[in-house]
């Protein structure tokens, strides 16, 4: 289940958008803000300019793009079939009605 700020009423078909900077990546559960938290694994890693997206795959949530710095993959120590959280705060989603 998706939490954002500003939810369609309900039994409304609607997307949503949630952008690979508004995903962050953690090796444990997050605690604090984040409303929409996940457990995933990390299925691919790209180059983005100076940054690195990470997809997430999960049996609990779609699929998540990450973008981070290669800084931070390496003190997450992340690569392929590592077990991340992933988390989204509410006001990061983007609810458009279908």
């Amino acid at each position: 289940t998706l939490i954002a700020a500003e939810p369609p009423p309900p039994g409304t078909p609607a997307l949503a958008i949630v952008a690979p900077e508004a995903v962050s990546l953690h090796r444990e559960r997050p605690t604090g803000s984040p409303r929409n938290v996940w457990p995933g694994t990390v299925r691919e890693i790209t180059a983005s300019g100076s940054r690195l997206r990470v997809l997430v795959t999960s049996d609990e949530a779609p699929d998540l793009v990450a973008e981070i710095t290669p800084q931070a993959a390496a003190e997450l120590g992340l690569a392929d079939g590592v077990s991340v959280w992933t988390g989204v705060k509410a006001t990061e989603t983007t609810i458009v009605p279908l």
